[in-house]
């Protein structure tokens, strides 16, 4: 079998290149989900030997093909790899971003062989095995390509509905308050849960709240080290919602001079004067924003979830119980509980349940059929605007 010029017949992996792309899908999950997918990489040499294995750490950081290569090379020393083979989770880019295309790299290492798993459908950066294998390199495709599928299944959804990656973070009790019926709610997590929340704020491109959050709590939703010092990345501060934000409002910062270089000019505080996630997630997307955090409150995190806007969900789950209150979510409008929202535990980074001081952080993804469901969505969508054009 095989699909254009490159050969995807089973048959045609050795044993060592299975292991080599089970250690692959292994690296991958030390990386960290946002706007690039989890990937992985080993080289080895004719024999099956291992030569290097490495990962892509997030975005800014070298892909899993250079951060291999570099771990293989990066002493200076000349080898010859031209019987080598590179094996990767996902088919190399080529294109220019924050770091350059990897089948550059691939080709100014001189290795002869590569086996990925799946395409890339991000279009930017397709293409990639095309240009490999004019350039006289083996290229093959197919190697455990369900298994690479499903690590990033949010992510392809994501791409394939053309959004940004959508992260949903809640912090609440264990009977699932974010505020007492007072309105109070600092701090009912540990410090230790609040630092990991500016951990993920630094890595996101955006973080969107609701008026009502904004108003109660006056929040600066700037990402901050354990000093208090502001961090070098900043996401774009994002509040939706039909209230007029006032002009002395935390959240306003220093609007107008762009806190990330990286961020192509757009001002660091942003009023999106609608209820619909829908049109935020469309704007934010026109923005270039790769990966979108939801803060809240319990309306706004709710709106998305219910529809199907949130591609991982953490839950900092503090060891307190209130009784009453705010709960961290609105209403889904699921009525039954074969209409109930399922959603998997998450094994990869740190795992799905991590201890942070006394409370615990919860990672989730949702569950494969409702992957399935979003992507069919997607793919019918595309269909029909395929026929009305």
């Amino acid at each position: 079998m095989n699909s254009g010029p490159f050969g995807h017949d089973l048959g045609h992996f050795t044993a060592a290149e299975t292991l080599g792309m089970e250690t692959a899908l292994s690296a991958a999950r030390q990386g960290v989900r946002g706007a690039n997918p989890l990937v992985g990489a080993a080289i080895i040499d004719a024999d099956g030997t291992f030569l290097a294995i490495g990962y892509h750490r997030g975005a800014g950081t070298p892909h899993a093909e250079t951060d291999v290569i570099n771990r293989l090379l990066g002493t200076g020393v000349k080898r010859d790899l031209s019987a080598a083979t590179l094996i990767v989770t996902l088919e190399p880019c080529n294109h220019v971003g924050r770091t350059g295309p990897c089948t550059q790299a691939i080709l100014d290492a001189g290795i002869g062989n590569v086996v990925f798993a799946v395409r890339d459908p991000h279009q930017p950066a397709s293409g990639g095995a095309e240009v490999l294998h004019n350039e006289g390199i083996n290229v093959r495709m197919g190697l455990m390509a369900a298994e690479a599928e499903d690590l990033n299944r949010q992510w392809f959804v994501a791409v394939r509905e053309k959004r940004p990656f959508i992260t949903a973070r809640l912090a609440q009790t264990v009977d699932g308050r974010i505020a007492a019926v007072d309105g109070t709610s600092q701090w009912i997590t540990s410090k230790e849960s609040r630092q990991d929340s500016h951990d993920l704020r630094a890595r996101v491109d955006a973080i969107v709240v609701g008026t009502g959050t904004v108003m109660a709590d006056n929040p600066r939703l700037t990402a901050r080290a354990a000093d208090g010092s502001d961090t070098h990345h900043q996401p774009l501060r994002v509040v939706m919602g039909l209230r007029e934000i006032a002009a002395d409002a935390a959240v306003r910062g220093a609007s107008g001079t762009p806190s990330s270089p990286d961020r192509l000019g757009d001002e660091d505080f942003l009023a999106l004067h609608t209820h619909d996630p829908a049109a935020v997630v469309r704007e934010l997307q026109e923005r270039g924003v790769g990966h979108l955090m939801i803060e809240g409150g319990s309306m706004i995190s709710g709106a998305f979830l219910a529809k199907g806007l949130v591609d991982e969900l953490v839950v900092y789950l503090a060891p307190t119980l209130l009784g009453a209150g705010i709960p961290a979510l609105t209403d889904l409008g699921i009525g039954t509980l074969a209409e109930a929202q399922r959603w998997e535990w998450d094994g990869t980074t740190t795992g799905p349940v991590e201890v942070l001081g006394p409370d615990l952080k919860l990672t989730l993804m949702p569950a494969k059929a409702a992957a399935k469901d979003a992507g069919d969505a997607a793919g019918s969508a595309a269909a029909a605007s395929t026929e009305r054009g």
